[in-house]
């Protein structure tokens, strides 16, 4: 199903924020978060936005004085003498000293904004990647996660700013109609009801097509997401040899083109009905301008004001026209912020499961690991990838897991390491169930390498190191992890050591083979020294049969009194485990040892068999 077929009407978690009572639902958060980030640039902001919303007013009040000044001293062919001269040129220096401190808070006010601008944003990125480490790992495996991750990632680092500023503006703008209004209502009331009247019909527009500008956004978030990947696709190191090997990029360039025309023929659209409108209602408030200047120039020929006040009215009201459009905007910014800021929010509130664990030891530390009748279900799935499993493992023991791909090999390590919940049964590890232990001194008891492990474009050193954050630095460790990984050899002949740049990513980076990889990778899992537990998820997938019996025979010499899983498709290593399981459909079919199962002479036999001919 698609995502166009998929999305329907509105979205529950953000309906109370697309109408106007809802304007102002994360206003207090965004101003909160600014005030948080930096006070003093906040405050700054604040005062230096009220100064700016009264001085022009000020400005056009000493205009008018100056503009009269000189009418009276031409009226009076000069018989004021030097005072008249004196009272203009003062009035002319107190204008110039206002115009400079308002041009001095508009430069404060952008360099705040600026700073506050690069603090805030950084601010908020930071929350969203805290946030994503706080998630359940079936969190980032489901797709409308992922929609909100990117929706949230696209805008939040902008908008708590924008919003922040917004309501400044608005504030400013707020101080410079009333300043306005209280001087327009000398002349009367009726110009300030058409000031304020004009600027509606274009405010009720913007708002209209910023929400469904935010509804566009949200409703294509899938396609958006597709198009970045195809970006990446083209440009990553990592997809570079197939995309050129089997020419895809042709094909993916296309399919990224035909997403953009798609999106940008929504924007076209959008863009045109909203200016369309947006310069027809515009008219109106040009129309009213026009018809206010009329009448203020008639009030001055008819000698009911003065030259000076016609200037000044006629300068209040179009910047009072300004103000209002700019007042205005700055509620339907503000609205359209808060739409985007649902957004993040509505990911920063994604709940977050209870990790009630707090034990730091098991009541029985020679009972090992046990599941009992575990079952699990991935999301929307139509068949469990485990079901109803038992195993118990000692201390010492070693076990094999074997099976097709699909079987539920790595699903079953995933529930040990506790990066999912079983559905059914449970999981007790030294007597004391999975729940109960404090995740951080579980997964210190777990030395893990999965498959697919990160390859990270860090030092080799750091590599290795990433298997313990507590010694991340540490170099004595990596070398006695590396040993132990069989990884120190090669090591030790790369340019700079253990200080040797991995990855093609940044400068003087160096690429390894895959087998020298999973060297590293198995030197991380050494890294966890209180490790109780050490899981090889097809570890050495990439090296020969010889170089796996070796890394195997020396993996069990180095966990005589731990317990040792592994993952395997060769045989000929598999046969050197304790114990092995085979599993089919999510369920353990057989069980025992490599001599007790081809004794049965069941599935597993008939797999090593097949495999042994390949040899011959």
């Amino acid at each position: 199903m698609s995502s166009r077929q998929r999305w329907q009407g509105p979205i529950p978690s953000t309906e109370p924020s697309k109408s106007f009572t809802g304007v102002f639902r994360y206003l207090v958060r965004a101003i909160r978060l600014a005030w948080t980030t930096n006070r003093l640039l906040t405050v700054g902001l604040a005062v230096l936005t009220l100064l700016m919303g009264a001085l022009p007013a000020a400005i056009a009040w000493i205009g008018a004085a100056i503009v009269d000044a000189v009418v009276t001293a031409s009226q009076l062919h000069g018989a004021g003498g030097f005072d008249t001269y004196r009272h203009t040129l003062l009035l002319v220096g107190l204008e110039g000293l206002v115009v400079t401190v308002l041009a001095a808070a508009q430069r404060g006010q952008s360099t705040c904004q600026s700073l506050l601008r690069a603090e805030l944003g950084q601010r908020v990125n930071a929350m969203i990647l805290e946030k994503a480490l706080t998630l359940e790992l079936a969190q980032f495996e489901d797709s409308e996660f992922y929609d909100k991750l990117t929706r949230a990632r696209r805008e939040a680092s902008t908008r708590p700013l924008s919003m922040v500023m917004r309501t400044f503006s608005l504030t400013q703008n707020a101080v410079t109609l009333f300043s306005f209004a209280a001087i327009l209502l000398r002349f009367s009331p009726i110009a300030v009801l058409l000031l304020l009247v004009a600027g509606l019909p274009v405010f009720f527009a913007e708002a209209k097509f910023s929400g469904d500008a935010f509804r566009l956004f949200r409703w294509r978030s899938p396609e958006t997401r597709r198009q970045l990947y195809l970006e990446s696709a083209l440009s990553s190191d990592s997809a570079a040899k197939e995309v050129k090997l089997f020419a895809l990029g042709p094909l993916f360039l296309e399919r990224y083109r035909q997403i953009f025309t798609s999106l940008y023929r929504e924007d076209r659209a959008l863009t045109l009905r909203r200016d369309t409108w947006g310069f027809a209602l515009g008219l109106l408030a040009t129309l009213t301008l026009y018809g206010a200047y009329g009448w203020i120039a008639a009030r001055a020929i008819a000698g009911s004001i003065t030259l000076g006040a016609m200037t000044m009215y006629l300068a209040l009201f179009r910047q009072g026209q300004t103000a209002l459009s700019t007042a205005l905007g700055s509620i339907g910014g503000l609205y359209e912020d808060n739409l985007y800021l649902s957004n993040l929010y509505e990911y920063l509130d994604q709940p977050v499961p209870e990790r009630p664990g707090r034990a730091q030891a098991g009541p029985d530390p020679t009972d090992g690991i046990r599941f009992e009748r575990v079952s699990f279900s991935y999301p929307d799935a139509p068949t469990p990838a485990l079901a109803d499993v038992s195993l118990h493992i000692r201390p010492g023991e070693s076990l094999a897991l074997v099976g097709e791909n699909g079987s539920g090999k790595t699903t079953l390590i995933k529930l040990l390491t506790r990066l999912y919940p079983p559905t059914q049964g449970r999981i007790l590890y030294e007597g004391l169930d999975l729940t109960e232990w404090d995740e951080a001194t579980l997964h210190e008891r777990i030395g893990v390498i999965f498959q697919d492990f990160t390859r990270y474009q860090l030092k080799v050193g750091e590599n290795i190191g990433a298997g313990d954050v507590s010694a991340f630095a540490d170099r004595n460790k990596w070398r006695e992890a590396a040993s132990m990984g069989l990884a120190d050899p090669f090591i030790q002949e790369l340019p700079a050591g253990y200080d040797t740049q991995l990855g093609k990513w940044f400068q003087d980076g160096r690429e390894l083979s895959g087998g020298q990889w999973q060297k590293i990778a198995l030197a991380r899992a050494f890294m966890r020294t209180e490790a109780k537990v050490l899981v090889l998820d097809e570890p050495t997938a990439a090296m020969d049969a010889a170089a796996e019996a070796e890394i195997f025979a020396h993996f069990r010499s180095l966990t005589r009194e731990r317990i040792a899983i592994l993952i395997s498709h060769r045989f000929s290593t598999v046969r050197m485990a304790d114990r092995i399981a085979v599993l089919d459909g999510g369920r353990i079919v057989e069980f025992g040892s490599h001599d007790e199962l081809m004794a049965l002479g069941g599935r597993y036999a008939h797999l090593f068999t097949l495999q042994a001919q390949g040899y011959r």
